[in-house]
């Protein structure tokens, strides 16, 4: 490995069988970004470039990291979401396609002023404040994870009224138009059908809910979400594609209307929507 297209052909060596080509691919050309700044096309370009001892080492560091199936994502700490760049760490879930998704639909509406729970990295609240000038909060149980997304603002230049507060707890009292949140919803007989990178480094309190209250998120959230939002506010939600109809229930029982159920790019069931009369 002495030139820059060497890296390509290390990743598919050293990680055959860890994952399939594409993704393989896919981190060697997040890696060359991260460690060189460069984007496919310019990869091409400076491919002869030769690299350095230094880098030399990271990268094998890097692969090491990836044999123990650690994500890409932690292992350079940041991701990119919405096209911006996010510093992440195992404090936080690594934002995902679904969830810009949701950002978009968010980004439809008219609304001056929005709170997202369980803001994890900031990725929500912070892309929303970059496309649309609103007034935001976001809270997190966690205190690591609200330094994090506070240094994510930061960095993208947005002002974002961030709390340390446990939503099943303790109430808010910022008036919004808009209640965000991707709560954990996954139950935890769930687990033994997921992989092993989300498993053992992504954190389980983000991630899963007991079996036998798989629903207490977001009816709590539903629940506080009235008291909060302005006439007519709304209320977004990431699902679980297998409990639609159970959460938009909870929805309909908390008094909301205009409950609309939106699929992925990959035809889920996986965001949900509702007016406040």
């Amino acid at each position: 490995m002495q030139k820059l297209g060497d890296i390509i052909l290390f990743f598919k060596n050293e990680l055959a069988g860890i994952s399939n080509s594409r993704e393989i691919f896919n981190w060697a050309y997040i890696t060359i970004n991260n460690l060189f700044g460069y984007d496919r096309a310019n990869f091409i370009i400076n491919q002869n470039q030769k690299i350095s001892l230094h880098q030399r080492k990271k990268i094998k560091r890097i692969v090491s990291q990836l044999k123990k199936n650690k994500p890409i994502q932690y292992i350079l700490e940041e991701c990119v979401f919405f096209d911006l760049k996010f510093k992440v760490n195992s404090s936080v879930l690594i934002p995902r396609p679904e969830t810009e998704e949701l950002v978009k639909w968010i980004l439809k509406d008219e609304f001056k002023s929005m709170i997202d729970i369980g803001t994890g990295s900031g990725c929500i609240a912070i892309s929303i404040a970059k496309n649309k000038n609103v007034n935001v909060h976001a809270i997190d149980i966690s205190n690591t994870s609200i330094k994090l997304a506070k240094k994510n603002a930061e960095f993208h230049g947005v002002s974002i009224n961030f709390l340390n507060i446990d939503i099943l707890t303790e109430n808010i009292s910022n008036k919004v138009d808009i209640v965000v949140s991707n709560p954990p919803y996954v139950l935890k007989k769930e687990k033994k059908h997921m992989n092993k990178n989300v498993i053992d480094y992504e954190p389980e309190i983000a991630i899963f809910v007991d079996d036998n209250n798989p629903f207490i998120f977001y009816k709590i959230i539903a629940k506080k979400a009235k008291k909060i939002l302005n006439r007519n506010g709304k209320i977004y939600f990431e699902i679980n594609e297998n409990y639609s109809e159970e959460v938009m229930k909870i929805l309909k029982d908390y008094g909301y209307v205009n409950i609309k159920l939106k699929k992925d790019i990959n035809d889920r069931d996986r965001m949900i929507k509702a007016t406040l009369k």
